[in-house]
């Protein structure tokens, strides 16, 4: 029977030249972050609750050395003379944004940031900073890659204001590193964390991808050990997922393997047991941290507070309004370049709509929800009564709580198929 739907990477983006020289002023800051003790337990109700009324901002830089055949991001490959074109158009759609609050998350996703030069890095992050102020103790994060992380580039990009490195480590199995396009080896990952913590990084993150086919227990097993063995501050397990259009759904579509859900749901118990043994606390359904080390960036988009988003497929929320980027490089760039919004899209989010994805979103977090309107009528419907019955779901105090992760899914998609009240 399979246990549960794929748990997947949250992809909302849980994204006249500026450019500058490495001599740039040191950023400015304000001193107003709402403060989160480096003691607080990652699945505090006070972590997961404060993080709604935090400002984050989220910049896509969008170059890889070769599209991975299960990613449907918004990436490019073979482009990377675009890239100091690309980042002053990002640069330039930063300035354009319609004033708003200081900053306690700036997250740089992608893509792979680690192929852009770390000054060009630097440059955006002070646009940020002069735009709308960086506060002081803000999270500063990067994605990289194992091969692109060298002890250069991990202390220019220190110097730049980056404090946090999430390494798309996968695995540390060759045959599936190999499988899922990666082109770094398992002994790169180390190297690279040892050159992040050396710079000075406060927190580094090792993502890991589980349940590619042909993949074993026995490999998934050494993995978590192997990443367990180099301490990471946080780490990330996302369920191998097929994407239409991508070249993994396309090799399903013709009779290539599938990953088993089934075996995936083992992948996950195990990485739960070995993870909270090592002393990581799951936090959210994919994601377990040291204390202090939550990602500021994914708790304030769980909470559905407000964040920014800039660069090439970019996703933001503010307001009751989210709204995404033109997608395509060069659409985008042409947008940017003749002074029109390179906005593609957006929706406003009001009413029971609102309140149904604050539930949405706020389940897939340890802490739960608070379980309002939304969460009331889920719990004291038919569906809920059964989720209930079968310990899916629990109600402590005034929060909505998923007590099986796994079945996040299926409570998403009945919250999703509740009715509207009657007026």
């Amino acid at each position: 029977m399979v246990r549960w739907r794929f748990l997947k990477k949250l992809s909302w983006q849980p994204c006249g030249s500026i450019l500058t020289t490495n001599d740039a002023e040191p950023l400015s800051v304000v001193d107003n972050l709402p403060a989160v003790a480096a003691s607080d337990s990652p699945d505090s109700v006070l972590v997961a609750d404060q993080a709604g009324s935090w400002a984050a901002a989220y910049v896509h830089l969008p170059f890889c050395a070769r599209v991975c055949p299960y990613c449907d991001f918004a990436v490019v490959a073979g482009r990377d003379d675009l890239i100091e074109r690309y980042v002053s158009a990002v640069a330039t759609e930063i300035q354009r944004e319609e004033d708003w609050r200081s900053l306690g998350s700036v997250y740089v996703g992608g893509g792979t940031p680690s192929r852009v030069p770390p000054a060009l890095i630097g440059d955006l992050i002070r646009v940020l900073d002069d735009r709308f102020g960086i506060e002081a103790g803000a999270e500063v994060s990067l994605e990289a890659n194992p091969e692109d992380w060298t002890h250069s580039v991990a202390a220019q990009l220190a110097a730049q204001g980056i404090e946090r490195v999430s390494f798309g480590s996968q695995s540390f199995d060759q045959t599936v590193l190999h499988q899922l396009g990666r082109r770094h080896g398992p002994e790169q990952i180390g190297s690279a964390v040892t050159s992040a913590r050396t710079a000075g990084f406060r927190s580094v993150n090792l993502d890991l991808i589980f349940g590619t086919p042909g993949e074993t227990i026995r490999s998934w097993s050494d993995t978590l050990n192997r990443a367990i063995t180099l301490e990471p501050d946080h780490v990330s397990c996302y369920a191998l997922t097929v994407e239409p259009g991508t070249e993994l759904g396309r090799a399903v579509a013709a009779g290539a393997p599938a990953p088993d859900p089934d075996l995936q749901a083992d992948f996950y118990e195990l990485a739960c047991e070995r993870l909270a043994a090592a002393g990581l606390v799951r936090y959210e359904v994919s994601n377990w941290a040291r204390p202090g080390h939550t990602v500021r960036y994914n708790l304030a988009v769980w909470a559905r507070g407000e964040y920014l988003a800039f660069g090439m497929g970019a996703h933001r929320f503010r307001g009751d309004t989210r709204s995404h980027n033109r997608r395509h490089l060069d659409g985008y760039l042409e947008s940017i370049e003749e002074g029109v919004s390179p906005i593609a899209g957006s929706e406003v989010i009001e009413g029971w709509a609102a309140e149904v994805e604050r539930v949405f979103l706020g389940i897939r977090r340890v802490a739960g929800v608070v379980a309002g309107q939304a969460g009331a009528a889920l719990m004291n419907g038919d569906e809920g009564d059964r989720l209930a019955a079968a310990g899916v779901i629990d109600s402590v105090g005034d929060r909505l709580v998923v007590k099986r992760p796994l079945l996040t899914d299926h409570v998403a998609r009945a919250l999703l198929a509740l009715a509207p009240p009657e007026c």
